[in-house]
């Protein structure tokens, strides 16, 4: 049986307003059949500080931090919590929710979506799984979050490896389209993210400081390397290839569909009414 097709993006480095409407964009076209099902691949120039669609800039962030350490910031269309994209690289998937045998409910389509994450770990020769909660406690934490920090712990489905989260993804549906993304963490300053957010008092910042390695890893530290960007989009592809079963072959935009992506930035995610609305 011949696989299906889907389009590969490998955008490398992009403003932060840029990104998040290339993938609003590329889910507006797949929602109307113009194209099929996508896996993208980019990075952030700057580094950026994307927190997520519910998240509230005035008791969250530090933006004082943000700006002294010359970050981007955005927010995303999706949920979730802060993310510092820096050494790093972030996938998308946009895909139907009618896509054979992608399941209805959001955290069995993480399971499938995310399966091709464990495969691109599996092919770096990490010993990645996904993080299910064990414990009535553990559930809890999930649904009531204590920080404002992504890789303060793994949700449903997300990849950990040695109990310690490498992948923190969030995901939207809009017109009957799943959009998926996420950052794959190549190293981490941990100093860094914690500054950006603001903590009830310095006594819970250090803490969160101290305990976020015991929490979240980066590949450079698992695979006791640096491991490269180049190094992880053809590890990741072949992963989503694997575990997705399907086949991908490069895409590039036309000319208007880029004059839509930059109508979609000008408007939405490079708007302060849009960034800083809650």
């Amino acid at each position: 049986m011949e696989k299906t097709v889907w389009s590969f993006i490998n955008s490398g480095k992009c403003s932060a307003s840029f990104n998040m409407a290339l993938d609003e964009a590329l889910l507006e076209w797949h929602s109307k059949g113009e194209i099929g099902p996508v896996l993208r691949f980019y990075e952030w120039e700057p580094a950026t500080l994307s927190i997520g669609y519910f998240q509230s800039v005035e008791k969250e962030i530090n933006m004082v931090e943000v700006k002294k350490n010359g970050l981007g910031f955005v927010r995303r269309p999706t949920g979730g919590r802060g993310v510092l994209h820096e050494h790093e690289l972030t996938y998308s998937v946009i895909v139907s929710e009618s896509y054979p045998d992608m399941p209805e409910t959001v955290t069995e389509a993480y399971r499938v979506i995310s399966s091709g994450l464990l495969e691109g770990f599996r092919n770096l020769g990490l010993d990645a799984t996904f993080s299910v909660p064990q414990t009535a406690q553990q559930s809890a934490d999930l649904k009531k979050p204590k920080s404002a920090v992504c890789f303060d712990t793994p949700s449903w489905y997300e990849l950990v490896v040695e109990g310690k989260k490498v992948a923190g993804s969030a995901q939207t549906r809009q017109k009957g389209v799943i959009l998926q993304h996420g950052a794959i963490l190549l190293s981490l300053d941990e100093n860094k993210l914690v500054s950006l957010f603001k903590f009830k008092s310095e006594e819970q910042r250090e803490q969160m400081r101290i305990s976020l390695p015991e929490k979240a890893v980066a590949i450079d530290r698992l695979a006791n390397r640096p491991v490269s960007v180049s190094e992880c989009v053809e590890a990741f592809s072949k992963g989503f290839e694997e575990a997705l079963d399907m086949k991908l072959e490069p895409f590039d935009l036309t000319e208007t569909q880029l004059e839509f992506v930059l109508e979609i930035e000008r408007k939405k995610y490079a708007n302060d009414e849009w960034t800083f609305k809650k």
